[in-house]
């Protein structure tokens, strides 16, 4: 591990880039190198609390930008789909990007999946990147790929961990593991640096509608939750994701926003 002293971001010195083993089959079963996730078990179960994340950003993103029938909706790292299944089942355009398995098994499920994305820039106004960045290795890189794929004004969404809390006590963070994917850990202004860097303008806009519903799942999957249930409905979840919220604060991460460039007389100019 490392940590740049001036923007604070931190970061695994020599990760793993074989990426066709780490993303393989059994990482989406469970089986691999992550074994809290289980992409295919999520896909075939409705009641899975994965739900309550995909409400949380629909809810979310509608209320920074408006969502209407010409919206396009780019979901980047999108796993085998299940959001892209979710929101398109609720008339929403959302397609997915993904490569090697999970784009194969998309495609399997009649899931539409973007595979060229040099064919696809600026033709988005809301990409969503929900727990991505810390897989990457080059996040301004990946950054400056969502970025060009969104129009002006176009709206990039993104969660991961907040480093900030666990400043001083980094290495004992939880978010760490599995140290073979998550590379990559963030700040809010380490974010922010990073989304001016890749040509977005960062905003905070906090603890928007659907952070509610996002942090319910955070919890949820934490204590191993699987399936939406009477006991965690008791829960009362507006108050509890709040303090939850208050402690590792999620919502303070900003979004970044695609801003048209102007020239010396304020005439619109291409990025160079």
């Amino acid at each position: 591990m490392a940590r740049c002293q001036s923007c604070r971001f931190a970061f695994v010195t020599d990760p793993r880039t074989d990426f066709d083993r780490l993303y393989d089959k059994a990482y989406y079963e469970g089986r691999g190198s992550d074994p809290h996730v289980n992409y295919e078990q999520e896909m075939a179960d409705p009641g899975t609390i994965r739900t309550y994340e995909w409400d949380g950003l629909i809810r979310a993103v509608s209320s920074l930008t408006d969502l209407h029938e010409r919206t396009r909706w780019l979901d980047f790292g999108c796993g085998l789909g299940g959001f892209v299944r979710y929101a398109r089942a609720r008339g929403i355009d959302v397609i997915g990007h993904e490569q090697g398995y999970a784009a194969t098994r998309m495609r399997d499920r009649h899931l539409p999946v973007l595979d060229n994305l040099d064919e696809a820039k600026a033709s988005f106004d809301v990409v969503t990147a929900v727990e991505v960045i810390e897989h990457a290795a080059d996040p301004v890189s990946e950054l400056r790929t969502m970025a060009s794929l969104l129009r002006d004004g176009g709206v990039l969404f993104l969660t991961t961990g907040n480093a900030a809390p666990h400043h001083q006590r980094l290495t004992e963070w939880n978010y760490l593991v599995p140290i073979d994917v998550h590379v990559s850990f963030f700040e809010p202004e380490t974010l922010g640096v990073a989304m001016r860097r890749a040509g977005l303008e960062p905003e905070w806009p906090g603890y928007v509608p659907g952070f509610t519903n996002i942090v319910r799942h955070k919890v949820l999957k934490a204590a191993r939750f699987e399936r939406r249930g009477l006991v965690e409905r008791l829960v009362p979840w507006p108050v509890a994701s709040r303090v939850v919220d208050w402690r590792h604060a999620v919502s303070r991460h900003p979004i970044g926003r695609k801003l048209r460039q102007k020239g010396p007389e304020g005439s619109p100019i291409s990025p160079g």
